[in-house]
């Protein structure tokens, strides 16, 4: 209930919301940086198309002087000797048109404005002195005019060095009333030198290569156009605006339009939430109102006439129709589901009980013959699934005869288990009627090969321990070599015997036997594959050498001892993989009279 609670806090409607309000916040920003960005781009745009319109008229005035090349020259080398009127409009420029009528007197008929380079260097020093001075407040008077014309914080004309570290200035704009000096955002004279930082050096240096360049500078835009060279040096055409207002004033009106946007879209995200609410999140509701009884009910009929009602022509009448499909087939897999449980049960039951009949089939009571002080045997089977086809097998032939099986069926499961039992029963038979290990096996095999339609066959070790002296005769047909103590508490090795034919491959087959000594103290070990085939995760086999090792760390264990140490080692080994084949084995303790 409390998690019921908890969830509930969360409703796609004010999830939605958010998520809304979100789509409208980031749109809002993306909004503002865009229009920002195309409003800078328009200024700067707008701002480089002017400053080279004005810089074009700037060359003209300067160019408008036949001599302005030598008049450049003359200013830059003779800056600290020239006595310069500036602002002559707005002081009526006394000293200039003195200047103006002596240089005419002495040159009369000249019109000073047009005076040619030629005729220049052909005057006297110090009318070249007065034409220079003359000249530079007349020019001086119309870059004011263009700079008030235009609305520029600062208009110049200055020359650099080779590394563009330095400014020289030629020329200087001023407005009414502004002051001349060397302090900084001050109008400088005409000489002045200042150093320049590393953007204004690339901007010369642009405007070098192409002819002109708009560099930022804070709120400040810097226009460089190349004019020329004088003295060597390149000369530049400067413009600097203040464009902090014209941001500020871009900025809010950006600032508007976003807010105008992200109110449009609250009020179009309202409208798509009531009409989400409407034709969405109520039917959605009814489908899952109907579902949540129908895992109360599990009636399929009972929703179905519910969900009816959902006349939406979209996917959500599909998903209507989906969900009361959908429980009928949940109907129909509940019933099939209890068949198969039940049989599942069934099954599981016949399983365990067929477990516990072959184990009962199997010498399960230890000591076996109590009465029976000369020997001493243990074993055990654990089946890979529920039933195996692995097994064992000791019986008394007569008081001095002990029969001894260790076996392996071919396949697992029920039809190797069957198959087992079979071969069992047929081999003990066989047994029981007397003869050697060699012509049991070989009435065995053809008794099994009489009626083995399934094709299974069986590996079997048979031997018959004569218990008075400790001599056993035995058969190997197909199976695992076994492992013997030759000496008491001596090393265990395997016995490399001859291998017949598995049991039950083909009719006709005559088995050979051999015999083995076994001295009182002594110990035989028998296995099936499943204990050297155990494996890891890592496909790793435990393998004989392992098995060996492990017999041989305690060689005067007791049989039961014997088993248990192999069965901890190969668990070890293996860990968590999983347990693939049967896993069989017998160990006999002869100990004679």
């Amino acid at each position: 209930m409390n998690n019921r609670n908890k969830n509930r806090k969360f409703r796609l409607i004010p999830q939605v919301i958010v998520l809304f309000s979100i789509a409208v916040i980031v749109s809002g920003i993306i909004t503002f940086l865009v229009l920002s960005s195309i409003s800078e781009s328009t200024i700067r745009n707008q701002t480089e198309a002017r400053a080279m319109e004005i810089s074009e008229e700037v060359v003209a005035a300067v160019r408008e002087y036949p001599a302005s090349d030598r008049l450049l020259s003359y200013w830059y080398t003779h800056a600290n000797d020239m006595q310069i009127e500036y602002d002559t409009d707005y002081n009526e420029g006394t000293e200039t048109k003195e200047k103006s009528r002596t240089l005419t007197e002495h040159y009369p008929g000249v019109q000073l404005k047009y005076v040619t380079e030629t005729e220049f260097d052909t005057w006297k020093p110090e009318d070249q002195k007065l034409y220079a001075e003359i000249s530079y407040s007349w020019l001086i008077t119309r870059l004011n005019q263009i700079k008030r014309a235009n609305n520029i914080d600062f208009l110049f004309c200055v020359s650099t060095d080779e590394k563009y570290e330095t400014q020289f200035f030629l020329l200087s704009a001023a407005d009414q009333g502004a002051k001349r000096g060397t302090s900084y955002e001050e109008i400088y004279p005409l000489g002045h030198v200042v150093t320049v930082g590393a953007d204004q050096q690339k901007a010369m240096r642009s405007a070098k290569a192409n002819a002109s360049h708009l560099a930022n500078a804070g709120d400040y835009v810097d226009y460089y156009t190349f004019f020329g060279e004088t003295e060597g040096h390149p000369v530049f055409i400067g413009m600097t605006y203040n464009l902090s207002e014209i941001r500020n004033s871009s900025a809010s009106q950006a600032k508007r339009e976003t807010l105008y946007a992200m109110l449009f879209q609250i009020i179009l995200s309202l409208i798509c939430l009531i009409l989400v609410n409407r034709f969405v999140l109520q039917p959605i509701k009814k489908v899952q109102k109907n579902i949540r009884i129908y895992k109360k009910t599990k009636d399929s009929r009972e929703i179905s006439e519910a969900i009816k009602e959902i006349k939406l022509h979209n996917e959500i009448s599909d998903l209507s129709n989906d969900v009361t499909e959908l429980a009928a087939e949940m109907d129909n897999y509940i019933g099939e589901i209890e068949t198969i449980t039940a049989e599942k049960e069934r099954v599981s039951t016949e399983l365990s009980m067929a477990t516990r009949i072959q184990a009962a089939m199997l010498p399960h009571v230890f000591p076996p013959f109590p009465e029976r002080s000369e020997f001493d045997i243990y074993a055990s089977m654990d089946p890979a699934k529920e039933v195996g086809g692995d097994f064992y097998d000791f019986f008394l032939i007569d008081d001095d005869h002990l029969g001894i099986v260790m076996a392996d069926v071919s396949g697992k499961g029920v039809p190797a288990a069957l198959f087992m039992m079979a071969s069992k029963i047929i081999l003990q038979s066989c047994a029981m009627l007397g003869g050697s290990p060699a012509e049991i096996l070989t009435k065995t095999n053809e008794a099994i090969c009489s009626n083995n339609q399934e094709e299974l066959f069986v590996t079997v070790w048979l031997g018959i321990l004569e218990i008075s002296t400790g001599k056993l005769t035995a058969a190997n047909a197909g199976h695992e070599y076994p492992v013997l103590q030759k000496t008491p508490g001596g090393p265990f090795e395997t016995v490399k015997d001859k291998h017949g034919l598995v049991i039950g491959a083909m009719p006709g087959i005559k088995y050979k036997e051999y015999e083995l000594q076994l001295e009182p103290g002594t110990r035989l070990f028998l296995y099936t594959d499943g204990v050297p085939e155990a494996t890891d995760s890592k496909e790793n086999m435990f393998g004989t050498e392992r098995m060996l090792a492990v017999l041989n760390e305690e060689p005067e264990a007791a049989p039961s001892r014997v088993l248990q140490n192999v069965r901890r080692a190969v668990d070890g080994f293996v860990k968590n993989a999983e347990q693939f084949d049967d896993l069989t084995m017998l160990c006999l303790l002869y100990k004679g009279k």
